[in-house]
């Protein structure tokens, strides 16, 4: 049974509650239990802070004990070297995820800085985005 490990940065928990326009009324739990519907042989784990460093020992533990990450580290995307260099650190490879098309929203949301730290991007197509990730990494 393959593994792979969810991690959500700042403000995933809010999820289904924050700017429903833009990211939808279903909740990360929700989310999860459908991922789980979905993918019977993967073994989902889910972790979500909105501490950057909690995020970067979350990669470091599960990094070397599942067969992919799927990350979706919010506005930290943008700014954090911290977990750019976690994710290379690691040899489970990760997908970066985000609900939104980052590259039609704010110039500053237009470049991600772990993007070069993960096998591929999926951007702007909601929480659809986490079941496609799951279902490459699980190939």
């Amino acid at each position: 049974m393959k593994k792979i490990s969810i991690i959500n940065g700042p403000n995933l928990n809010l999820t289904g509650k924050r700017e429903p326009e833009v990211y939808g009324t279903t909740t990360m739990e929700q989310l999860v239990d459908s991922l789980r519907t979905a993918f019977p042989d993967v073994e989902i784990s889910y972790f979500q802070s909105n501490i950057e460093g909690e995020l970067i020992d979350r990669i470091q533990q599960d990094g070397f004990v599942t067969d992919g990450i799927v990350i979706n580290a919010g506005g930290y995307s943008h700014t954090s070297v911290a977990i750019h260099d976690a994710l290379k650190a690691v040899p489970a490879p990760a997908i970066e995820v985000h609900i939104s098309n980052i590259f039609a929203r704010e110039e500053y949301r237009h470049h991600s800085l772990i993007s070069p730290a993960c096998r591929g991007m999926i951007c702007g197509l909601g929480l659809k985005g986490y079941h496609l990730a799951i279902d490459a990494l699980s190939c």
